[in-house]
């Protein structure tokens, strides 16, 4: 392994107001693919050198699907990620293609990270993450943001909140058109089971959730849940 690269159990998140997030889904096709493809990418990116300056971490979920990946990777700016694009992204690729063929790369999207939700005191581990995509109708920053915050409000005022979740990380596409949330919870068991308490999403029924659910312009939304794979981060040198 490089030494100034560093392995750990999970993707590492941004914080708020800062840089951007690059997120996107690989189809791998089986279970076996899956955990292959991962070996290939801790392989392609533990025998070089970190990349560049600006890209400060890289991870990789596998879905519960048992035939997908998402990467989520944070940047210092979409400058630095052009020139990892133009610079070191080739190789890596090509080594992880020989490795796994037929890997097929859908959906790249930049996203900021515009709110995160969790209890001070929470110490418990991520078993699960929950994707969350949702889509309006056309760009609008500002419908963005005041829908996540509207999110806030009804979790906020929910009076049986999920027992199960332990944190949500809200992300605004820099296209103004999406949001993405990347919530943690215990397990995907703790995560289905909240589906199932209200039968209509996680949420009490309640005004704040009824307008969560029903906002101008929201056109709808996929939910994928994903179990932490591999995070890799700058090592010391």
């Amino acid at each position: 392994m490089s030494p100034s690269v560093r392995f750990t159990s999970r993707p590492a998140l941004t914080p708020s107001g800062t840089g951007i997030v690059k997120v996107s889904t690989w189809n791998v096709g089986t279970p076996e693919r899956q955990r292959r493809t991962v070996e290939a990418v801790r392989a392609a990116w533990g025998s070089r050198d970190w990349p560049h300056p600006g890209l400060l971490s890289y991870g990789v979920l596998a879905g519960d699907d048992g035939k997908s990946l998402l990467n989520y990777s944070r940047w210092a700016d979409e400058a630095a990620h052009r020139e990892f694009a133009r610079t070191g992204r080739d190789e890596r690729v090509a080594e992880i293609d020989a490795a796994v063929p037929g890997i097929e790369r859908v959906g790249l999207r930049a996203f900021e990270l515009y709110r995160s939700g969790a209890k001070e005191d929470d110490s418990r581990e991520t078993g699960c993450v929950v994707s969350v995509d949702v889509e309006f109708d056309g760009p609008d920053p500002a419908r963005q943001r005041a829908w996540v915050d509207a999110v806030f409000e009804a979790l906020d005022s929910d009076p049986a909140p999920a027992p199960g979740g332990i944190a949500a990380h809200f992300h605004v596409s820099t296209d103004g058109t999406r949001v993405f949330n990347y919530a943690e919870w215990e397990s995907a068991q703790a995560h289905i089971d909240a589906l199932g308490a209200s039968g209509d999403g996680v949420g009490s029924t309640t005004p704040q959730w009824h307008r969560v659910q029903n906002y101008p312009g929201l056109k709808g939304s996929t939910v994928r849940r994903w179990t932490p794979a591999l995070g890799i981060e700058p090592g010391p040198r």
